[in-house]
């Protein structure tokens, strides 16, 4: 069955610097991934990795293709419209966990169920849920400085999936982390895309994680390539 969750088509970007002048980042930018299909998104500094994942998630616009969430073509949609996907069909997942430090892990979790109009209980009972599945439930209760660097970002990844996304978007989500810690939050991560059924998009400079992910594809000169 031919369940895609993220389309992208034809995305090109030309950013406007003082020199050399125009730099196109992307040259017309394809792919399609399936529901519980994870992909890791390999490339050199500066290639435009993050400027590709701003853009399938909504947060940038392309200056040509189109962008397809869920079945739904985003192209030329207003911002409203953008925004109710974002929200509701895009996770992000970044380097650093950026969770607010004034509230415990649970909190964390359920602002963002809240913020849609889901009830208190129901948004506390799907926290639990997930920190459950990535061994943090016993740390519901704790601040992000009371929590190791492992722990933040397994409430990170949580959080990402609160409202139940089609798509999950990750820019170097185990980068600050040692490798032991690094090799289980990515085991957590992957858990939580098998059993939520997401399409995840990782950008991540470790070809060790990547070679566990479904595919891997590389960005480079302005295009993506599968690696074999």
């Amino acid at each position: 069955m031919n369940d895609v969750s993220l389309r992208l088509n034809g995305l090109t970007k030309t950013y406007l610097q003082g020199t050399p002048g125009e730099v196109q980042v992307l040259r017309g930018i394809d792919l399609e991934l399936q529901a519980g299909e994870a992909v890791a998104l390999v490339a050199p500094s500066g290639a435009g990795k993050s400027t590709l994942l701003h853009i399938a998630g909504l947060l940038d616009t392309p200056d040509s293709g189109n962008v397809e969430i869920a079945g739904q073509d985003l192209a030329g949609k207003g911002d409203r419209t953008r925004t109710a996907m974002r929200r509701q069909g895009v996770g992000f997942v970044y380097q650093f966990h950026h969770l607010l430090p004034e509230f415990t892990a649970l909190e964390n979790i359920t602002l963002p169920q809240l913020a849609n109009g889901v009830s208190e209980r129901d948004a506390q009972d799907r926290a639990m849920s997930l920190l459950d599945r990535v061994g943090v439930a016993q740390r519901a209760d704790h601040r992000p400085a009371a929590l190791s660097g492992g722990e933040q970002q397994r409430v990170a990844f949580c959080r990402a999936l609160a409202n139940a996304p089609r798509v999950l978007l990750a820019d170097e989500p185990t980068g600050n982390l040692d490798p032991d810690t690094s090799d289980q939050v990515f085991e957590a991560l992957m858990t939580l895309v098998r059993d939520q059924g997401l399409s995840a998009l990782i950008a991540t400079h470790n070809l060790d994680l990547a070679a566990r992910m479904d595919r891997i594809v590389r960005l480079e000169g302005g295009v993506l390539k599968p690696v074999e």
